[in-house]
This record gives C-alpha cells, structure tokens and sequence, in this order.
C-alpha cells in the first residue's frame, strides 16, 4: 500500500524502500534466532498399556534451550484408532524452561496402537520464521480391557452389600467333601463320619474332620457371537462384559472364590480354569485382551456339553449374551435349563437404551405413535424374557451397558449370601 502511495508522493516510496530494509533485517535476524545451536526437544509419557473405554493420562514434555522465549504449535501423531485427525497445542514457553502439556486419551478398541513423533512448529518472539522440529517419540503401546476403575469396586459401594451391613451369615452347603485330619470320637459328633479302620487301629473310635467349603468356583462365561456386536457409545457389547469380566473377578479373589473365565460362539473357544491366586488377574487380561466377535449365532448345546463333562463341581455360571426377542430366548432355553440343573445360572442381557428414548418421547405425529408403539413393545419382550427364565429357576440381570458392572456385582454378592452356591 506505501509503495502504491509512492506512486503519487515520492516521501512515501523512500519510506517503503526503508521498511522494507527493515523486514529484510527482521527477516535475517529471525533466522539467526531460529537456526543456531540451541532447539527443542520434546518427550511423551503414556503407559506402555492403557485401558479401554477410560480416559488415559496422557503428558508430553517441550524443553526449549533458547535463550530467548518460543511460541510453539505442537502436533502429537496419535494412533489412527482414536478417529482424531490431528491433537494440536498451542503455547509458549520461556527461555531456558520447560512445558507440560497433559491431555486424555480414551480408547474405544482393544489391541496394539502405535504413536507416532512430536512435531513442533517454533517461532521466535518476532515470528517471521517458523522452524520445524522432529522429535523422535515413537512408541506400541496395548489397550487392554478396562482395568483403571477396578479399585472403586469395592464392597461397600454395592447395593446387595450395604442392604446386609451387619447381618453375618454363616453358609453350610451339606457335608463338605474337604477333608482335614482325623480325630477321636466325642459326644456329639457325627456317627456317619467315624472312620472304623482307624477305628481298629487305635482301639478308640475315631471320626473324619471335616471343613466347611469356603473358595466357590465363579466362572464368567461370555457368548462372542453376533450377538455381541451391538454398538454403544463407541463399544460394542463385548467389551463391555470384558470390562465386567475383570471387575467380577477382582471382587471374586478379593471374597476368597476361585474365578475362571469361559468363552465361546458357534464351539466353546477357550475354558480358563478357576483359581483364587492374585495372579489369576493376569491370566484373565491375557485371554481376553484380543478376544474379538464373530459374525455366527451362538451354539448354547455346545455350551452345555462342554460344560456337562469339564465342570466337576457346583458352579456360578454368569452368562453374558443377549437376547432380542422371546423366539431367541426359546432355541435356547433347553440347553440353559440343562445348565442349571448342575450349577446355579445367571444369564446377563442388556436392555435397548435407545429404545427407552423413543417410548419416553413425546409424540406428534402418526409415525411416532407407531415407532413408540413398537419400541414399548420390544421392551416389554426383554422383561419377559426375564419373567420366562426365571420361571425355569434361571437368575438374569436385565441392564444397560453402563451399569453391567455394578449391577453383575451385586448379583453375585446376593446369590453368595443367599447361599444359593
């Protein structure tokens, strides 16, 4: 615009000459700030394994060894399974100091992801020039099913548990088969447990001592069949009773019961057998951490056998499927009742949450009476699939994915202290 001027005053063209000496002089002055010894270095801290569905910390770390401040644009290479096309920050940082940037990442998918560099943008305080900086980060990292929340899951936070907050109850399951030492019969004891050839070689009758059982066996047994693929809020049902799975079984080791873990869909996958050590957690991660859906419908009488003739004592079976329609429910109920009859079943399914918005709609219109309608309608079908497997002496927990957890919980909490295993 000055030049322009200068065409009619001639003041206004010396002036422009010597702006834009001065530019040239900024410009070179710029690049000498930018490119001498000193330059930036940046690091990420992330854990080598992150959970998923919870938001992970996340803290990149920019060291400017100027001697003059920076203003920089930092642009982290996150991994394409997050779905974000680019994570930028802006900031400035002074000389000789540093910057912590903290952020959270919340993965939707299990598996193995991969960060990329930091890329850093700097300008001196005139910003003219930008130098572009590199910084080696690169890193695999495992997303793991959800193991952050696991500590909140403690007994008191559950309901069946604090309705019996000072009620002690004492279970006996009959005679247990746990036999501890032998020793001499006194009054009271019971005749049917005198062991006569110890008996005969002492001289004095002696009896059979015997413990009450204490470590039941817990087996979470998850259908990964179609069924399962159902999306919300970014994940599918599987990894929901994945999450549960892991929280289950922390509160099954910590009330001194043995968990396992059993998966299956057209053929029982894998049968991960019960066991209360702490290291059991490790296991369970192992198993499910690349457990994936498949596009077949459930088998449940592959589901029965197996468990027929690989499941020698009484066990709580917690089924995690679900169930659409009454018609699903009946091709299956003869194999779920032939479960129960040697272990106590509890079949976990999940209400449709999008359903409940479109029944609590207020309606205007024709159509909307008849999408209500139908809504309502597939939501009484879920209570009465409920109604019909407990009919058949079957336990079930009807919830929506959020709450499967604290809800499986309890559940398991209620059959213990009802001393239905």
């Amino acid at each position: 615009m000055i030049f322009i001027l200068g065409h009619f005053y001639a003041w206004m063209q010396i002036l422009g000459l010597v702006l834009l000496g001065v530019l040239f002089l900024l410009f070179i002055l710029d690049i000498f700030l930018l490119f001498r010894k000193a330059n930036i270095t940046a690091d990420r801290e992330v854990s080598n394994v992150l959970s998923n569905g919870d938001k992970n910390p996340c803290t990149l770390q920019i060291y400017n060894t100027y001697t003059h401040p920076i203003h920089c644009q930092i642009t982290e290479e996150i991994p394409h399974q997050l779905s974000i096309r680019e994570l930028r920050f802006t900031e400035k940082i002074g000389a000789m100091k540093s910057k912590e940037i903290a952020y959270q990442l919340e993965p939707k998918e299990r598996g193995e992801y991969d960060f990329g560099d930091i890329v850093v943008m700097a300008n001196s305080p005139l910003r003219l020039v930008a130098r572009r900086y590199v910084c080696p980060a690169a890193k695999k990292v495992a997303v793991y099913p959800s193991f952050i929340h696991l500590k909140k899951h403690t007994f008191k936070n559950f309901k069946y548990y604090s309705q019996q907050s000072g009620n002690k109850r004492t279970r006996k399951i009959g005679h247990s088969t746990e036999f501890e030492h032998i020793k001499g019969y006194v009054k009271g004891d019971d005749i049917r447990h005198i062991n006569w050839k110890s008996s005969a070689k002492h001289g004095n009758l002696m009896v059979n001592q015997y413990v009450d059982e204490k470590a039941q066996q817990i087996y979470c047994t998850i259908d990964t069949g179609r069924a399962m693929q159902m999306p919300f809020n970014g994940m599918t049902l599987l990894d929901y009773a994945i999450n549960s799975t892991l929280a289950l079984s922390h509160v099954i080791i910590r009330n001194s019961d043995q968990a396992g873990v059993l998966y299956f869909n057209k053929k029982v996958e894998k049968i991960l057998p019960v066991s209360k050590a702490i290291r059991q957690l490790n296991k369970i991660y192992n198993v499910l951490y690349n457990l994936e859906t498949t596009f077949a419908e459930s088998n449940f009488e592959e589901l029965y056998s197996t468990a027929k003739f690989k499941l020698s004592h009484r066990s709580l079976l917690l089924i995690f499927t679900n169930f659409e329609d009454t018609n699903s429910v009946e091709r299956q109920l003869p194999y779920l009742r032939g479960l129960a009859k040697n272990n106590v079943v509890v079949v976990i399914f999940f209400k449709n949450t999008e359903l409940d918005v479109v029944a609590r709609a207020k309606v205007n219109e024709t159509k909307q009476y008849y999408e209500k309608a139908i809504a309502e309608k597939l939501i009484y079908q879920k209570k009465l699939i409920a109604k019909q497997l407990n009919k058949y002496g079957i336990h079930t927990v009807l919830t929506a994915p959020e709450n499967l957890t604290t809800d499986t919980i309890d559940k398991y909490l209620e059959i213990k202290a009802r001393g239905l295993i």
